[in-house]
């Protein structure tokens, strides 16, 4: 078992407070994002042993085991990350597995530097992703019912948005929202700008369920990406609560403090919200044009204590244990590497004592017991 050395990301939207406060170190006044837990080459978790990449990539069958090996490839598959949010994200979304393959090869072929800012590709990996709740956790998720759209943007009383509350109502529903999205991200850029202003101002004076787009134009203004988070869900997840995110449905995260995990992967398409590079008709190619209910998560309890956050993919598996002063201590040695993370008490992991924000990795088939009270993130695999 190791104990991780994580990098925390500086970028511009993390809060200056949340992750400092989860570790019990004072906030150093600049944004502090997220911490990566994982192997990912950008920011690898540091051990006694090295980079945790280059632990895998000496013995990758006994680091991950047979089984993830097999169905992975000898990478560990999942990224684990605390996420805080301080200010909006961009609005984005992913591709399913095939799409990247095919993605990343045409780019390849064409000679992109993968490093390039038009670049859409940097990996030939999927990324679904899941964030569960620390802090009340505010974001955008799914397309709504075009008509419960167009009933958000009529309420701003914008002339220049009439013609999308129209769309919305005249066509069947995968045809409106893909009509109105393309219009916003094609518009002219100082005819939109101004149309947003307005849509700002009135969203501000309105309050209530549009106070969310005020705080997108205050941080993005003139962005038609202000304009495209009205088709979506707002969502306010409480803590232990999750979203999971699959290939192709938009979302954007406004604030709070999470747990978020997904597949190995820097695959982002941006549709807003954001000064960089949006490639619209690779997007409009990629986004799926179906309504649905954002469906949050809640763990499911099991006899051993743990409790899981179910989602329909291999590459993670992220559940947690709540763990009471007193309780019998908790196998959960697996096939399967883990990584372990403490967010509340000071749990232990064998023998390391977790704080919170302390985390571990754990080598497939190793013996392993969680015991002492507090609350533990545990991300492995199926496979």
């Amino acid at each position: 078992m190791d104990r991780l050395v994580n990098t925390v990301r500086p970028y511009a939207w993390g809060s200056t407070t949340a992750i400092p406060e989860l570790l019990g170190t004072a906030p150093t006044g600049e944004p502090q994002a997220e911490m990566w837990m994982g192997a990912h080459p950008g920011a690898p978790s540091r051990t006694e042993r090295g980079p945790l990449n280059e632990v895998i990539d000496a013995d990758p069958v006994r680091e991950l085991g047979e089984r993830a090996v097999g169905k992975f490839g000898p990478r560990l598959p999942f990224l684990l990350k605390l996420l805080a949010a301080g200010a909006p994200l961009s609005l984005q979304v992913h591709p399913d597995l095939d799409q990247a393959r095919a993605g990343f090869a045409a780019e390849e072929a064409a000679g992109v530097p993968i490093d390039a800012p038009h670049r859409t590709y940097r990996d030939a990996n999927h990324k679904p992703e899941m964030i569960c709740a620390l802090t009340p956790f505010e974001g955008f998720c799914g397309f709504r019912d075009p008509a419960e759209a167009a009933d958000v943007l009529a309420a701003l009383g914008v002339d220049s948005l009439k013609p999308y509350v129209d769309l919305l109502h005249a066509h069947p529903e995968e045809a409106a929202l893909r009509e109105v999205l393309t219009a916003l991200l094609t518009a002219d850029p100082a005819e939109m700008a101004q149309t947003v202003t307005e849509a700002a101002a009135a969203a501000d004076r309105l309050g209530g369920t549009h106070a969310p787009y005020a705080v997108l134009a205050h941080h993005y203004p003139g962005d038609p990406g202000v304009l495209a988070a009205m088709l979506l869900h707002h969502v306010v997840l409480q803590p232990g609560e999750a979203l999971y995110l699959g290939a192709g449905v938009p979302h954007a995260y406004l604030s709070g403090l999470g747990v978020e995990i997904m597949a190995n992967s820097d695959n982002v398409l941006r549709c807003g919200l954001t000064p960089k590079h949006i490639d619209v008709p690779e997007l409009l190619r990629i986004v799926r044009f179906e309504p649905a209910e954002p469906g949050v998560l809640r763990p499911e309890a099991s006899a051993t204590g743990e409790e899981v956050y179910e989602t329909p993919i291999d590459e993670f598996r992220l559940s947690r244990f709540v763990r009471a002063e007193g309780a019998a201590p908790s196998d959960i040695t697996a096939p399967t590497p883990q990584i372990l993370l403490a967010v509340a008490g000071r749990p232990k992991a064998g023998e390391l004592t977790l704080a919170p924000g302390e985390s571990v990795f754990v080598p497939a088939g190793e013996t392993t017991e969680l015991s002492g009270a507090g609350t533990v993130f545990r991300a492995t695999v199926v496979a």
